[in-house]
């Protein structure tokens, strides 16, 4: 089966992320018989600045890293940036876009795909 989850695509109709161009997250993409799990490494990105878009079979992951110091402080050096990340994929139509699931947890974000019903693998029985 052709699997295209790990074809990454590049929608010119959504908008930039911010100013800045964005990193490309870091992902593993696994698959058994009944999903696609990919994890994103997005440090420093919490659920409440994390976009999940899905439109025509393209999945696009957007996470905004906002580093501020903490109140009353200033910086004296700051190596970190406030990179936002962003990726494209296309998913394999295989995939059953109603039931994706998400989680966020410490900068890691895992997505479950699972497979429609009709692609699972299956006994047939013999009469």
């Amino acid at each position: 089966m052709n699997n295209t989850l790990t074809t990454e695509k590049r929608n010119p109709s959504l908008p930039a992320v911010e100013e800045a161009p964005g990193l490309i997250p870091l992902v593993d993409i696994t698959e058994d018989k009944d999903a696609y799990t990919l994890v994103a490494e997005m440090p420093g990105v919490t659920r409440q600045n994390l976009e999940i878009l899905l439109e025509n079979h393209e999945l696009t992951i957007i996470g905004r890293r906002n580093l501020a110091a903490p109140e009353g402080a200033e910086f004296l050096v700051r190596e970190s940036k406030p990179h936002h990340f962003r990726r494209v994929f296309e998913l394999d139509p295989a995939v059953d876009s109603a039931r994706i699931e998400a989680r966020m947890d410490q900068g890691v974000l895992t997505l479950i795909l699972p497979k429609t019903e009709q692609v699972k693998p299956r006994k047939i029985a013999v009469s």
